[in-house]
């Protein structure tokens, strides 16, 4: 048998734990609030097809053959035009398409960490951006967090000092669900300035506020010392893995160099599908019904949280996005949980991995987009009496 000699980095590497996690939810008696999935429901296939069509039909050979690194001229002019608001001027030069928003967090961490590099993140964070950059090994510094997001005071000069990036989800983190006030955009644009900070500014859910009532980006505030994600999995279809960066034409420069060596560029077939879908305003007519069953699944699991849920678990209330964040009392591991939960033919994400330090063990989150409001009833009702029976001996 051979012998494998694996790099030290690879031998480092772990399995996403809501990717294992989501192997066992295959299963069709398993009623799932684990993936952060969008609803198929959302998917504009006869859009999609017909733009195929067209594309296949009036430019076959470009579709399908190599591209530029930087993505398809015409579609990094949409994305440049949609972004340029609230005083902000993009252009082209200024836009990266990538493969997925995790490619981006993969040439990001290639670009900007070293080997103990600081790299500041909130607490809880996105599991992937943390898996993404861990391979570059940085030194993570969590920054507190409370029910409305991240703390801009936490961000001391100290805790400043040094760090390659803030990396931060404003818009209905995941896996939070929370969005951060104006006023601490605001702080943190201004400490962003004052410090030469450069914040990392993931923004997958922006679009999906159930009232359409959209805050600024930090990178409207503070355009020199923002790097903007954006992605097209939550809006069109996360089949496309299509997403891009917005940031000076400095760093777009280095993550065009680090994306050669990566996958040369992003599917042209796809980019120009892409393209053809969106560019007549189509996103502006199609959000809205996004935004409508979102809002109707997270009333749903809301209420049954308040019917189901035992004294002693508590959660926040989403404006918006994908995600609600369980707390329950402390000394209970969801972890453990997890496993009796899956037994009982329900599933949810535990806490813990979402945290770069000290884990909270006594957290989970929950999904509620892809599941029925007659499934989530079912669901949260057995995770409600799981966690009862669990609390019951040690109020004994």
């Amino acid at each position: 048998m051979q012998d494998w000699h694996f790099s030290e980095r690879a031998r480092k590497l772990t399995s996403s734990a809501i990717r294992e996690i989501l192997k066992v939810t295959e299963r069709p008696e398993v009623i799932s609030f684990a993936g952060g999935l969008p609803s198929p429901a959302t998917f504009p296939v006869a859009e999609m097809r017909a733009a195929a069509e067209k594309v296949l039909t009036e430019s076959p050979h470009a579709a399908l053959q190599y591209s530029a690194t930087e993505g398809f001229a015409p579609l990094r002019d949409w994305v440049a035009h949609r972004y340029s608001c609230d005083g902000l001027s993009l252009s082209a030069d200024n836009v990266l398409i990538t493969t997925g928003s995790q490619q981006a967090l993969d040439l990001l961490g290639k670009i900007f960490i070293d080997t103990g590099s600081r790299v500041l993140v909130e607490a809880p964070s996105y599991l992937g951006a943390l898996q993404s950059f861990s391979l570059f090994e940085p030194q993570y510094v969590s920054v507190p967090t409370d029910e409305h997001g991240l703390l801009p005071e936490a961000l001391t000069d100290d805790l400043v000092a040094g760090a390659r990036f803030l990396y931060a989800m404003p818009n209905f983190q995941n896996p939070t669900g929370r969005r951060l006030p104006l006023e601490r955009r605001q702080a943190l644009a201004a400490l962003a300035v004052r410090h030469g900070l450069p914040i990392i500014e993931d923004d997958p859910y922006g679009e999906l506020d159930y009232e359409g009532k959209r805050l600024p980006s930090l990178l409207s505030m503070a355009p020199e010392h923002v790097i903007h994600m954006g992605s097209f999995s939550k809006v069109l279809a996360p089949g496309l893995r299509l997403g891009y960066i917005i940031a000076p034409k400095t760093v777009i420069l280095k993550l065009v160099q680090a994306k050669q060596a990566a996958d040369l560029h992003t599917p042209s077939l796809v980019q120009r599908i892409a393209y053809e879908v969106v560019k007549d305003g189509f996103l502006d007519r199609h959000i809205p019904a996004i935004r409508t069953l979102y809002a109707t699944q997270a009333k749903a699991m809301l209420d049954a949280l308040s019917r189901h849920m035992p004294a002693g678990a508590s959660w926040n209330t989403p404006a918006g996005g994908m995600f609600i964040w369980l707390t329950l009392p402390e000394g209970i591991d969801t972890m453990a949980l997890l496993e009796q939960a899956v037994a009982q033919n329900v599933a949810f994400v535990p806490g813990a991995p979402f945290y770069a330090g000290t884990p909270v063990k006594h957290t989970l989150r929950l999904s509620f987009v892809t599941v029925p409001p007659e499934k989530i009833e079912i669901g949260v009702a057995r995770l409600g009496k799981l966690i009862a029976d669990v609390l019951q001996p040690r109020a004994a």
